[in-house]
C-alpha cells in the first residue's frame, strides 16, 4: 500500500470513528450525516482522479464498521455521468437494475441510477417515496417509489457491464471486509478465552476452523486485489477477473463470518459486541448481489457460453517472459500430453530438458545452472503439469536433492551427484515416513549408529513411492536418541538401494502408484553417504523441503488443466452437458472456476514474497490445503456433472470420456494431495499457530 492510499485509510478511520462508531452504531447509526461528511472529504470525488483503488479502501473501511455509505455506487454513477452534483454529494445515489429493488443506504439515497444490464438508456431517477422494511439488513434496505427520470444515459452492453460490476464490487468489499473483522476478533478471543484449563485456541476444532477461515480471507483478498488492479487499468479481462473475485467473496463471507461466530460462541451472539451487525452486514450485501445481475449471468454461464477461460495470474516480467518461451518449446518438440498421470515418464522430454539446461537451471552457473528466477522455475512446474509433460520425477530430483546438495555435500558428492540430476538419471525415492512418523518428521526413529568408517542403520521407512524401480535412497535416520529438542538428532544419507540389508515390499496406492515399505537391517554404508553434518539433517530437510515452493503451484496447475478439459468437454454441447442457465450444473463449474483461481493466485502471492520467506511459506501453506481440498471436491463435482462417464479412465483419445479420463484419476490422485508432505489437517494447525493460536 503506498504511503498516499495509506494515509486515505487512516482518513476514512478517523471519519467513520468520529461520524459513525463501530459496528455496533449499525442500529443507529445516521447514513445521511456521514454521506454528507464523507462528500466533504472527497471520498465520492475519486471517479474523476481514477482511484478505484481508493475507493475500495474506503468500502472495506466501511464494512468493518458494518456500515452501508455506497460509495462505489457513486464512484461508478460519477464514472459514467460525470455529474458534479453527485461527487459533491448533493445527489445521494445508489445503481440498480430494477426500479423495483429494495435499496440498501440507510434510508439517506436521494436518486437511484437505473441501469440495463444489456445496454440501453440509463436513467437517473428521484426517490419520490421511501419506506423503511424491516428485514435481516441493519441500516435497513428501503422499498422506494421513483419519480420521472431527470437524465439518461447511453451505455452499450461494455459500459453496462463495468458499471454493474464496480457496485457489485462494493457489495463484495463490504461483506469481505465485515467477515474478515469478525475473524479477526475471533483470533484475539481464542488466544485469550479459557475453557477447561486451557486457551480455546488451543482445540484442535478452534484451530482447524480459523485456518480455514484465514485460507479463505487471504485467497479472498488477493482475487480482490486482482480485480481492482484489472478495472483501474482498463484490462479487457477486467470484468471477469472482477467477476470471480465477487462470485469467490460471495461464497466465502458468509463462511468466514459463520466460522468466526462458532469460535467467539455466546459473547459473540449478544448485540453489545459487534458480531451481530457485522452478521447482518455480510449476509445482506451477499444478498444484495442477486439484484445486480449482469447480462453474461454467472462466471459458470461466461466460461461455458462464451468460450472464455480463466484469465493468466501473473508471476512477474521474469516469469512470464520464460513462459512464453518454454511454451513454445514445448510445442515446437510435440512434448505436450505425452503424460496423462504425474507418473508417466516421457524420455524424450527428459532428454530434450537435461540438453536445453531445464533440469537444475536454477543453480549457479559454476554447477550447470544458470540461476533461474524462483518465478521460472515455478513456471516451468506449472507448465509442465498443465500440458503433461513427463519430466515429474526429473524436477523433482532436482527440488528435493539437487538443491540439497548444493547447499550441505561435499565437493565430492557435488562432482558425483549434480551431473546425474542436470542429465534426468538420478532414480531414486525418499525415505522419510516412518509408521510413527508421517507428518511428524521429527519423531522417526530408523536409527544410523556410527561404526569406524561406516554407519549401520536399522529400521523400517513406509508409504517410499517407487522404491522398487528406484536406485538411490534419500534417507532421513536419528544418529542422536537423546537429542533435544527431537529434530537435532537427525541425519541424512543418501545410498543405492541394492546395498545388502535393504528389503523393499511393495503396496500399491489408490491413484495406481507403487509405494513401498522398506526395511534396513543392519545397512552399512560409507560415510561418504553422509550428506551435511552429523545430527545436522534438520537442516537438509528443511532446505528440501523449502524446495517445495518451486512445485506448489503443481497442484493448482493441474486443477486447471483439468477445469479447461472441463469446459471443453462442456462446449460441445452446453445446455446438454452443463444444462441451462441457474442450473445446479452452472453453480457447479462456477465453484470449481473460483476455486481455481484463488488458488493460483495464492500460488503466486507465494512467489512474489519469497524474499521474505516466513511470507512466502505462509501463503504456499494456504495453497497447498486450499488445492489440496479443492482436488477433492473437483473429483466428486465430475461425477455429479456427468454421471458414470467421470468414472470411465481413458488416454485422452475418447472424446466421449469427459476430460479424457482425467477426472477418474484426478479423483483418485486427490487424496495424495491432502496427506503427501504433511495432511491438510495438520497443515491448517501450523497455520494457526502462525496466526498465533498457541499450542
Amino acid at each position: 500500500m503506498s504511503a498516499e492510499l495509506a494515509a486515505f485509510e487512516e482518513s476514512v478511520a478517523g471519519l467513520l470513528e468520529s461520524v459513525w462508531g463501530d459496528a455496533t452504531a449499525a442500529g443507529s447509526g445516521d447514513v445521511a450525516r456521514l454521506w454528507t461528511a464523507a462528500a466533504e472529504q472527497g471520498c465520492f470525488e475519486l471517479a474523476a482522479a481514477g482511484a478505484l483503488d481508493f475507493a475500495v479502501t474506503a468500502e472495506r473501511r466501511l464494512g468493518r464498521v458494518a456500515c452501508p455509505l455506497p460509495v462505489l455506487d457513486g464512484y461508478a454513477a460519477a464514472e459514467l455521468t460525470g455529474d458534479a452534483a453527485i461527487s459533491a454529494g448533493r445527489i445521494r445515489v445508489v445503481i440498480t437494475t430494477d426500479p423495483n429493488a429494495f435499496v440498501d443506504a440507510g434510508g439517506a439515497a436521494t436518486h437511484v441510477l437505473v441501469v440495463p444490464a444489456a445496454g440501453g438508456s440509463a436513467a437517473l431517477r428521484p426517490i419520490a417515496e421511501q419506506q423503511t422494511v424491516e428485514r435481516l439488513a441493519i441500516p435497513a434496505w428501503s422499498r422506494v417509489v421513483l419519480g420521472d427520470s431527470i437524465a439518461t444515459y447511453e451505455v452499450d452492453r461494455t459500459r453496462a457491464d463495468r458499471i454493474l460490476v464496480l457496485v457489485r464490487l462494493g457489495r463484495a468489499v463490504r461483506a469481505l471486509a465485515a467477515a474478515e473483522r469478525v475473524h479477526e476478533l475471533a483470533i484475539e478471543h481464542a488466544k485469550t478465552r479459557v475453557q477447561f484449563g486451557r486457551p480455546i485456541g488451543s482445540f484442535g476444532a478452534v484451530q482447524q476452523r480459523t485456518a480455514q477461515c484465514q485460507i479463505e480471507v487471504r485467497s479472498a483478498n488477493l482475487l480482490l486485489q486482482d480485480a481492482v488492479s484489472a478495472l483501474r487499468g482498463g484490462r479487457a479481462d477486467a470484468v471477469l477477473r472482477a467477476e470471480l473475485a465477487i462470485a469467490y467473496i460471495a461464497a466465502v463471507a458468509p463462511r468466514i463470518q459463520l466460522g468466526a461466530h462458532h469460535t467467539l460462541a455466546a459473547v459473540g451472539y449478544f448485540t453489545e459486541h459487534p458480531a451481530p451487525w457485522l452478521f447482518r452486514r455480510v449476509h445482506a450485501d451477499v444478498t444484495m448481489l442477486s439484484t445486480l445481475p449482469l447480462a453474461h449471468g454467472t462466471i459458470g454461464d461466461l466460461l461455458v457460453e462464451t468460450g472464455a477461460r480463466l484469465p493468466a495470474v501473473d508471476l512477474g516480467e521474469s516469469g512470464e517472459t520464460f513462459r512464453t518461451e518454454l511454451v513454445n518449446t514445448l510445442t515446437e518438440h510435440g512434448l505436450c500430453d505425452k503424460a496423462p498421470t504425474p507418473m508417466d515418464v516421457d524420455p524424450d522430454a527428459v532428454e530434450t530438458f537435461a540438453a536445453k539446461g531445464g533440469l537444475g537451471f536454477g543453480w549457479p552457473t559454476e554447477h550447470g545452472g544458470r540461476e533461474a528466477s524462483l518465478a521460472e522455475q515455478v513456471v516451468l512446474n506449472e507448465e509442465t503439469t498443465y500440458r503433461r509433460v513427463g519430466v515429474t520425477k526429473a524436477l523433482g530430483s532436482v527440488m528435493l536433492i539437487g538443491s540439497s546438495i548444493l547447499r550441505h555435500g561435499t565437493e565430492e558428492q557435488k562432482a558425483k551427484f549434480l551431473p546425474i540430476i542436470r542429465s534426468g538419471k538420478l532414480n531414486f525415492c525418499l525415505g522419510y515416513s516412518e509408521p510413527e512418523a508421517g507428518s511428524d518428521l521429527a519423531s522417526l526413529r530408523t536409527r544410523a549408529v556410527r561404526d569406524g568408517d561406516d554407519w549401520v542403520i536399522n529400521g523400517q521407512k513406509l508409504w517410499t513411492t517407487g522404491a522398487h524401480v528406484s536406485d538411490w535412497v534419500w534417507l532421513a535416520a536419528r544418529t542422536d536418541p537423546e537429542a533435544k529438542p527431537r529434530h537435532a538428532g537427525i541425519t541424512v544419507f543418501l545410498f543405492p538401494l541394492d546395498t545388502p540389508g535393504v528389503t523393499i515390499q511393495q503396496h500399491t496406492a489408490l491413484s495406481g502408484e507403487i509405494s513401498c515399505t522398506v526395511f534396513y537391517d543392519n545397512v552399512r554404508v560409507p560415510d561418504s553417504a553422509r550428506i551435511g553434518e552429523v545430527n545436522g539433517g534438520w537442516a537438509v530437510i528443511v532446505d528440501a523441503l523449502a524446495g517445495e515452493r518451486i512445485t506448489m503451484g503443481n497442484i493448482a496447475a493441474a486443477l486447471h488443466r483439468q477445469l479447461d478439459d472441463l469446459l471443453n468437454y462442456v462446449a460441445v454441447d452446453p445446455e446438454g452437458r452443463a444444462g441451462e442457465r441457474g442450473s445446479a450444473q452452472r453453480a457447479v463449474i462456477c465453484d470449481l472456476a473460483v476455486r481455481v483461481q484463488a488458488t493460483r493466485t495464492l500460488v503466486a502471492a507465494a512467489v512474489a514474497a519469497s524474499a521474505t520467506d516466513v511470507g512466502a511459506m505462509f501463503d504456499a501453506a494456504l495453497a497447498g490445503v486450499m488445492g489440496g481440498d479443492l482436488a477433492e471436491d473437483f473429483g466428486e463435482a465430475t461425477l455429479r456433472l456427468f454421471g458414470p462417464a467421470a468414472a470411465l479412465s481413458g488416454d485422452g483419445t475418447d472424446p466421449a470420456i469427459p476430460g479424457g479420463g482425467a477426472f477418474e484419476y484426478g479423483l483418485r490422485q486427490s487424496i495424495m494431495y491432502v496427506v503427501g508432505g504433511g495432511t491438510n489437517d495438520v497443515q491448517r494447525g501450523l497455520i494457526a499457530r502462525g496466526l498465533g493460536l498457541p499450542r
